[in-house]
């Protein structure tokens, strides 16, 4: 053997078997007889914080036990725990959205509020949700500028202010006031630590990783129901419950900045030397090269004019349409007014909605952690299909019991209960997880951050008109929401079908050559080779340098 090939056997032992990609370049390495350099011989051991689970084992042959410690386990290392921390922002996020629906319907709000129609529980719930539509707009451009760290430091001390001074509210203006700035901060951040923690994940797990996010919006979801299912008949419940996201928020705040990960362009890091090692390697690859090279958008109009370029238009038309349909399907409808849904299904007791309400944050919680340790094997294109089916199919059935009075019946009120719950599981194991992991990865590096905030605007202008309008809908009509709802979903599935292309195990920087190939010649590829062989085959891309100007 030679020494060149003793030296890449040595420096291959550093990198994971899954990462195939850092395996090509020590090839191409190898050929060009290029010397590679070995490395200590205290970095020869084992690099998996968790040894009985090996990086190499595939995992199609892993037991759901080996890929929990495997998921879990990922969180001892550096970028998996800097990843754990901007996800408190996700925390943020799900408290505000499972605690302000039940807070205006309690009787201790009632009485320092006085009753409120449906049209003032809309502006208030929803409230949040103006500003930070309109100020993530501003976070892509801000994290390009100044750092993704510092801007979603800046957002979570924004958010701590609102969160306060929503505490002290003495009348509805201050509450409504209170709201409006903490969605500021919610703008900048939330968009912010998507892009934040894709650009850090390696390849092989960025999608374990991303859902770290989802999981902390979903742990926040269940505490703010359960939160108010304990503060219900406290007098003091609503400074209560605004304190703990206020306290999350200045933790967020006190972010260190340092790293290799807080600015663009930097590569993605990790915490050992030998890791380090592995990262040289992988900043090798001439995909990545090429990214980098690319010139930089030197202000916010030339980043907007990017955004719609030729090569970028429609993977940019997709994400804003795939974000705002996320809301479209009524997530946040029951989300946020979870009380008042159980309670029209039968639920008469506030105690017992609140209670299934909590049930149901729990179930997505639960529901987020199985998504998360598979959702690098299940594919973000087959889930989304999957999904949204399942979420059409509930929304459709629940308009239908409601139009013709089965609910009515018991059998019919707990059908819909059970197909509510059958709804958050869905969307728990499917859209929640994969729609904003897809609309961030899908873009190159110039336009990343500025695509994220622009898809985040459009989800949260949808959200806010499902917020707003949900309970006047519901007072006027008990099947029509649930109809547009299902209709929503449907549509979104039949645009996956026919426009989204998968993009699980390929790197940020492959995806290009993925949308090189515009949906109609891939579909009549994909039709061609199953025609001639009798399955489908990969396709076979052009490369990046053919690509039109």
């Amino acid at each position: 053997m030679s020494a060149v090939e003793v030296e890449t056997t040595s420096s291959a032992n550093l990198i994971s078997q899954t990462d195939e990609e850092s395996i090509q370049v020590l090839t191409r390495r190898q050929g060009a007889e290029m010397p590679i350099p070995s490395p200590p011989a205290r970095q020869s051991q084992s690099l998996n914080p968790v040894p009985e689970i090996s990086d190499a084992l595939e995992p199609s042959h892993m037991s759901f036990k080996q890929r929990l410690r495997r998921s879990f386990g990922l969180y001892l290392r550096a970028y998996s725990l800097c990843s754990v921390f901007a996800s408190l922002g996700g925390f943020l996020f799900g408290f505000d959205t499972g605690s302000i629906g039940p807070v205006t319907v309690m009787p201790a709000f009632k009485a320092q509020f006085d009753p409120i129609s449906p049209i003032l529980q809309g502006l208030i719930v929803s409230s949040i949700l103006m500003t930070a539509s309109v100020f993530s707009i501003f976070a892509g451009p801000l994290s390009d500028r100044f750092s993704r760290t510092h801007t979603f430091a800046v957002g979570g001390g924004i958010f701590s202010v609102g969160s306060i001074i929503s505490s002290c509210a003495y009348n509805l203006a201050m509450l409504f006031v209170g709201r409006l700035i903490t969605g500021i901060g919610e703008g900048l951040f939330l968009s912010t630590i998507t892009v934040y923690i894709l650009e850090i994940a390696p390849t092989s797990i960025r999608g374990k990783l991303s859902c770290t996010t989802q999981l902390f919006v979903t742990l926040g979801v269940a505490s703010g129901y359960f939160v108010a299912y304990g503060s219900v008949n406290i007098d003091s419940l609503l400074r209560g419950l605004v304190l703990p996201p206020a306290f999350a928020a200045l933790a967020a705040l006190c972010r260190p900045h340092g790293g290799g990960c807080a600015r663009v362009g930097v590569p993605r890091f990790t915490a050992t030397e030998a890791e380090k090692e592995q990262e040289v390697v992988q900043r090798e690859q001439s995909e990545i090269e090429e990214v980098q090279h690319e010139e930089t958008p030197e202000g916010a109009l030339q980043t907007a004019r990017m955004l719609f370029d030729r090569n970028i238009r429609r993977r940019t038309m997709l994400g804003i349409f795939l974000m705002g349909m996320q809301q479209a399907c009524g997530i946040d409808g029951v989300l946020y007014y979870a009380p008042v849904l159980f309670s029209q299904a039968g639920l008469s007791s506030t105690t017992a909605a609140f209670l299934a309400s909590g049930v149901s944050g729990l179930l997505n919680v639960a529901c987020t952690i199985i998504t998360q340790i598979y959702t690098d094997d299940w594919g973000r294109r087959s889930s989304m299909i999957r999904g949204g089916t399942i979420i059409s199919g509930t929304m459709l059935l629940i308009g239908i019991l409601y139009a013709s009075n089965a609910s009515s019946t018991l059998a019919g009120r707990w059908t819909i209960i059970a197909l509510i719950y059958i709804f958050v599981i869905a969307f728990a194991m499917s859209w929640a997880v994969v729609n904003r992991i897809y609309c961030s990865e899908i873009q190159p590096m110039r336009t990343r951050a500025a695509a994220t905030s622009l898809g985040q605007c459009a989800n949260w202008v949808v959200n806010w008109v499902i917020a707003f309008t949900t309970p006047l809908f519901l007072s006027a009509s008990s099947s029509g929401p649930y109809f547009l709802f299902g209709a929503c979903a449907l549509i979104t599935v039949v645009v996956c079908l026919l426009f989204q292309p998968e993009s699980k195990g390929v790197s940020l920087e492959g995806l290009d050559a993925i949308f090189e190939v515009s949906p109609w010649r891939r579909w009549a590829m994909r039709r061609a080779s199953r025609m001639h062989n009798g399955r489908e085959e990969p396709i076979a891309l052009r490369p990046i340098s053919a690509s039109a100007p």
